[in-house]
């Protein structure tokens, strides 16, 4: 059976491809392609439109109904400006813990899989393990879709997905929603001592956060909350603004974005036409009075669906059996979890590391954990070999 140091092993070559979002991931899955075609596994990729990066789908086992899907993102996010007391894209160890980036968000799921290929193989399994690697996830989720398709269209169906996000080996069923939406703010320029004559579009902007903020204040204080979500209510937040040219000029522009945390049932689009709505009644209008060809542009840049609670569905039974765990857990944040289930497919997630150490300088997953991983994989091997 694959042990915990065939997995470190595995985690150890995976860490060392930098695929950083905004970087190619091809290399990472060229060697995921050679670990596979030494068991005679043919995989499938579907590339972005630039070629510079891919998808991954392979299938060990029969091309039967009833399989299970394996679903991690190559891709991981940046290192800049954090504060690293290691090389983040070389494996190193201390205090029962292994340190870079992606150990737990999240390619030490993905190293479970590769390592766990001997046992999969000589189970010689009735129903298939499918592979389904992806690329960018971490900017939206951009990448799965592709790969979505391709298990839809040429695949028996599966009975369950299992995404493999850091959840500490517990069974997560529901996440939230997540949309981001780009406000591009045209003021006009004018000497900052004569407000009559322009309108500064970062004091426009000024107006948009605190209506974006006062909606979040809404929902805290609203009846449409979940208490298996912390925090409990659908959350919005400006995190990106740029703008302005010199201190006693009147800001011809600015450009923020902002995004919408929205639990399962609850519609993105209701605050984008609620902001929208504010924009062209209320703050375009008094921007007009000294700028008249101001405007705000708006723009959805990227949305993932919610993964919706799913009562007694496969892959909660399949993952529940395997784990042991029957609590009832949810995510705050996003993943391609939605993403399958909105295309029919029986999802919940579950994988090795803690969300806590996700995208942190330092970023690391415990020995225990990584043993948990390990353990699960073989499980769940000889569940379907039964």
């Amino acid at each position: 059976m694959v042990t915990v140091a065939e997995t470190r092993a595995e985690l150890a070559r995976l860490i060392a491809f930098p695929t950083v979002s905004r970087d190619s991931n091809l290399k990472l899955i060229a060697y995921i392609q050679e670990r596979l075609n030494e068991y005679g596994i043919e995989s499938r990729l579907v590339h972005n439109e630039e070629g510079t990066k891919a998808n991954l789908l392979a299938t060990i086992g029969p091309m039967v109904e009833g399989g299970v899907v394996l679903s991690g993102h190559t891709d991981v996010v940046p290192i800049d400006d954090q504060d690293w007391h290691t090389d983040p894209f070389s494996l190193s160890e201390k205090d029962g813990k292994l340190f870079g980036r992606g150990t737990c968000d999240m390619k030490c799921f993905i190293a479970t899989s590769l390592a766990a290929l001997p046992d999969m193989i000589a189970a010689d399994l009735p129903v298939p393990i499918h592979f389904a690697f992806s690329y960018d996830e971490e900017v939206g989720c951009a990448g799965v879709p592709s790969l979505i398709k391709l298990i839809r269209e040429e695949l028996p169906l599966p009975k369950a997905v299992i995404v493999g996000e850091p959840t500490d080996m517990k069974v997560v069923t529901a996440h939230k929603g997540v949309t981001a939406v780009n406000a591009v703010i045209t003021g006009k320029e004018a000497h900052s001592s004569q407000t009559q004559l322009g309108y500064s579009a970062i004091m426009a902007a000024g107006h948009l956060i605190q209506f974006v903020g006062s909606m979040t204040a809404e929902n805290a204080l609203g009846s449409n909350k979940d208490s298996n979500f912390e925090p409990d209510h659908t959350t919005m937040t400006v995190n990106v603004i740029r703008g302005g040219t010199a201190l006693n000029i009147l800001a011809g522009h600015c450009d923020m974005t902002w995004d919408i945390r929205s639990l399962p049932g609850d519609d993105a689009q209701h605050y984008i036409d609620r902001f929208t709505a504010f924009c062209n009644d209320t703050v375009l209008p008094e921007m007009r009075k000294t700028a008249p060809n101001s405007d705000i542009t708006i723009n959805v840049r990227a949305g993932t669906p919610a993964l919706q609670f799913e009562t007694d569905s496969e892959a909660e039974r399949l993952c529940r059996q395997l784990t042991g765990d029957n609590a009832v857990r949810a995510a705050s944040y996003a993943a391609e979890a939605g993403q399958f289930q909105e295309a029919g497919l029986s999802t919940v997630i579950c994988g090795p590391g803690s969300i806590a150490q996700a995208h942190q300088p330092n970023e690391f997953i415990t020995l225990e954990q990584v043993e948990l991983g390990t353990r699960f994989m073989g499980d769940l091997i000889e569940k379907l070999a039964r």
